[in-house]
């Protein structure tokens, strides 16, 4: 079986350096992105099998790469998205469920929460094939 592919987005390079490492650990691999539009173009690309999204990035935000992302799904595969942000209000989480995240998480969350809802969606992966 091939390495689970983690496109892991945020504008804070703490943040990320953190989930990086700890991720890659673990054994997955990872592709980073620090803005939107970075991250929007390595789905493209690279077409992981997680996305962990931040909302609020610079050039293209969270919900404008998920929308992308559900529009346009590359290779026509469903990729979960697991939306790790500060903004915890009732209307994004709402909004971002709308517009179909699998997961939410708000900042500051463990790391070991993460990595739970990576793997969450690494195992339903097989059955979102639509």
């Amino acid at each position: 079986m091939s390495v689970i592919k983690v496109l892991m987005a945020d504008d804070e390079p703490a943040v990320l350096e953190i989930m990086v490492h700890k991720v890659t650990s673990t054994g997955f691999g990872v592709v980073t992105a620090h803005d939107g539009k970075e991250a929007w173009e390595k789905i493209q690309s690279e077409i992981p099998d997680v996305v962990v999204l931040d909302l609020v990035m610079p050039y293209m935000d969270g919900f404008a790469v998920l929308s992308q992302l559900r529009a346009n799904p590359p290779s026509k595969k469903w990729i979960p998205v697991i939306i790790i942000s500060a903004i915890d209000e009732i209307q994004n989480m709402q909004k971002s469920f709308d517009l179909q995240a699998d997961h939410y998480l708000v900042k500051p969350c463990r790391i070991e929460d993460v990595l739970k809802a990576i793997k969450l969606m690494v195992s339903l992966i097989p059955l979102r094939t639509f």
